[in-house]
């Protein structure tokens, strides 16, 4: 073998380790959940907007209504105390927290998604906040959401005199 031959061998063994390593990466990339004998696992990686991608599974996977549980480290986490005075949410934000749970339920708004999620964030002196979430991005490291599914669809109505979005039942008889 020529020196010319075993360079060409060389660059297209670099070629193709390259190609097969990026194959890898961008796979990992896209897969975001997965089907489990109850539901779903999600795992959600630096920057995924947490609220965005389960509502987004929410809608290709035709959930009917669902309640979740989650783990893991945020860049943002937006939490929103509710003033029943002023009928709407005061939002707070942290950085850079662990999530020590999470919690929440998937239900319908009309044909849309309506996500109801609330959480307990401690940051680096393990002082802990929580509340409801208005928003969660998904920080170092990655977060794990459990979704366990219901059979029946539920929905979310605005009431009055609260202005809050209530997740409706249909009594049993």
């Amino acid at each position: 073998m020529n020196i010319q031959t075993f360079k060409i061998q060389i660059a297209l063994v670099l070629l193709f380790a390259f190609n097969f390593s990026n194959a890898q990466q961008k796979n990992v990339e896209k897969c975001r959940y997965t089907k489990t004998s109850y539901g779903f696992l999600m795992v959600l990686r630096e920057g995924d907007n947490v609220l965005e991608l389960i509502e987004k599974l929410a809608k290709e996977q035709k959930i009917p209504s669902a309640n979740f549980t989650g783990i893991g480290f945020a860049q943002d986490a937006t939490f929103g105390f509710y003033d029943f005075n002023e009928k709407k949410f005061h939002p707070k934000t942290f950085n850079k927290v662990e999530m020590g749970s999470i919690t929440g339920s998937i239900a319908w708004s009309g044909d849309k998604p309506s996500i109801h999620m609330h959480g307990v964030a401690t940051d680096e002196k393990f002082d802990a906040y929580g509340g409801h979430i208005l928003g969660l991005k998904v920080g170092t490291g990655s977060m794990e959401i459990y979704i366990t599914l219901n059979s029946e669809k539920l929905e979310r109505k605005v009431e009055q005199p609260l202005n809050a979005n209530v997740l409706q039942l249909t009594c049993l008889k």
